[in-house]
């Protein structure tokens, strides 16, 4: 029984637990809420071509913040990240090969 005891111990010494602040999770949530009122004031103001990218952009320091702080990304393992990243594009490729192999076989008329 002590020798489970000392076991589980010494996992729970490697395993770091990052617990967020309630400052800190008010704070990305004003973030968030100030980025989707941007984004709706952004979309009343003719920018022409540049509509999508300012939006785009906005989006993508959004979904930063959740993927960072909500899911706690930032308080993991470097390697675990890189693995999770190398991934995610590897499949991102594939899902592209196969779209670009259905749409160089179609007949076009």
């Amino acid at each position: 029984m002590s020798d489970h005891n000392s076991a589980s111990e010494h996992t729970s010494e490697r395993i770091s637990e990052h617990i967020s602040s309630l400052g800190s999770c008010l704070a990305i949530w004003l973030a968030l809420l100030a980025g989707t009122t941007l984004t709706v004031a952004a979309a009343f103001i003719d920018l022409g071509p540049f509509n999508t990218i300012v939006a785009l952009t906005i989006a993508t320091i959004k979904a930063t913040l959740v993927v960072l702080f909500y899911m706690h990304v930032k308080y993991t393992h470097e390697k675990l990240t890189g693995l999770v990243i190398v991934s995610a594009i590897f499949f991102l490729f594939i899902l592209l090969a196969l779209s670009m192999a259905d749409y160089a076989t179609r007949l076009w008329r």
